[in-house]
């Protein structure tokens, strides 16, 4: 997905909500203002706001000396999304369908985005999107593909969203490989924080290489080209990664909730929907 020019003020909102987390220096926040204004001047519009969001983060980091800014707030998520767990997997094992309920509950958990300028509360947007339709469901498609799939590719997006995950992965009832972020980006889920949400009991934790809000393949490790290659599932959460995916030479199943108007008017639906869509090629 290519960036657009509303894409911009959102770099700067980014930079200075990253900012402020790190610091409360004026002098530190103007800083990282004047040199994300500066970078921004030279970004490809054919560049994903993935890549742009990657050295906004950076500028942060250099400016502030801060690694993880979000690291307290990243840990309280888990907190919270572990204490409604158990009522989310009763959900699930009372449901008609339990494969779709547990898809809904993964998707639900993307409302969890520090990238994006939204507020949300966890337990009331959950509820909610467990209420809503999808404006996109592929999921037919879906469920043929997992039916003779032997190795899923999982994709991590967030942290906190990350729990919700795993009901999904327990649902899939095949070997999955989790691919989490190199290092700290916004709120995304790392190893540590993986391990923390409970995900290395049910999938195996691979480093994407990637060091950007989003997988850029050819940011990515050897490793985890070679399982994109392979792999007969990919699952692929959250914008990040669908601003990096979107034009990938094959198969992947985005599930995710478009939280800005961009990501909307790139799919056709309204902003504040849920899919679960299917990319091929």
């Amino acid at each position: 997905m290519k960036t657009y020019l509303d894409c911009i003020p959102c770099f700067m909102q980014q930079a200075l909500r990253a900012g402020r987390i790190a610091t409360s220096d004026e002098n530190k926040l103007k800083q990282i203002l004047d040199k994300t204004g500066e970078m921004v001047k030279t970004i490809s519009m054919h560049d994903t706001p993935a890549e742009t969001g990657m050295m906004v983060y950076q500028i942060v980091k250099e400016v502030t000396g801060v690694y993880d800014p979000y690291k307290d707030i990243k840990q309280q998520h888990i907190l919270e999304t572990k204490s409604i767990y158990p009522k989310l997997e009763k959900l699930v094992a009372n449901s008609d369908d339990r494969l779709l309920i547990a898809i809904k509950i993964a998707i639900a958990g993307n409302i969890i985005d520090l990238g994006v300028n939204k507020a949300f509360d966890i337990v009331t947007d959950v509820k909610n999107i467990l209420k809503q339709d999808f404006a996109i469901l592929d999921y037919l498609a879906f469920k043929k593909q997992l039916e003779k799939s032997k190795d899923i590719l999982y994709i991590g997006d967030n942290v906190g969203e990350s729990v919700f995950d795993k009901i999904l992965i327990k649902e899939l009832k095949k070997p999955v490989k989790y691919a989490v972020r190199s290092i700290p980006i916004i709120n995304d889920v790392t190893r540590e924080d993986a391990i923390a949400s409970g995900l290395d009991e049910v999938a195996e934790l691979i480093d994407s290489g990637c060091e950007s809000p989003g997988i850029i393949l050819d940011q990515s490790t050897p490793g985890f080209l070679k399982l994109f290659d392979k792999s007969d599932l990919i699952i692929s959460k959250g914008q990040g990664n669908f601003e990096g995916l979107s034009e990938c030479n094959r198969q992947v199943f985005f599930l995710l909730k478009a939280k800005c108007p961009i990501i909307s008017n790139h799919l056709g639906i309204e902003e504040g929907s849920i899919i679960l869509k299917e990319h091929n090629v």
